[in-house]
């Protein structure tokens, strides 16, 4: 048994001799502290790259929807400005015609109402000419009558 555990001894010494042997060919693989810090700035400046492509792309959305947005309350605007527009002239030519019917009729009926009054006028006029003379001729008659 001495003798497993001496040669194990030996051949534990061996191996750590041959990793320490070794560990400085590791050690130079391996990229220096710098490098590390490089690969962090890289890995920042890459993160602040993105953010501001993010913002822009945010920003040009915003614009873009803004401008949407202008154009169709402008063409709303156009839209409802015509509508009034058309709706005035309507109205004004309604309004226009509707005056035209009315003063024709007044007109009419100041005419009808005017040839009314002359033709009743002749009338009473007919009538009262003949009065004077019918009155008379009928006083004689009523006064003969009494004598007789």
């Amino acid at each position: 048994m001495l003798r497993s555990m001496r040669s194990q001894q030996i051949l534990s010494a061996a191996v750590l001799t041959a990793a320490l042997g070794f560990a400085p060919t590791f050690e130079w693989s391996q990229q220096p502290a710098v490098s590390q810090d490089e690969g962090v700035k890289h890995d920042m400046k890459a993160a602040g790259n993105e953010t501001k492509d993010a913002a822009k792309a945010a920003g040009q959305g915003v614009e873009q929807g803004t401008t949407k947005a202008a154009h169709a309350t402008a063409n709303g605007t156009k839209k409802a400005a015509n509508a009034t527009v058309d709706g005035t002239t309507k109205a004004a030519h309604a309004t226009a015609d509707g005056t035209k019917k009315a003063a024709n009729a007044t007109a009419d009926g100041t005419t009808k109402v005017a040839h009314a009054t002359a033709g009743g006028a002749k009338k009473v006029w007919d009538k009262t000419k003949s009065t004077p003379s019918g009155a008379v001729h009928g006083a004689k008659e009523g006064a003969e009558e009494k004598t007789d």
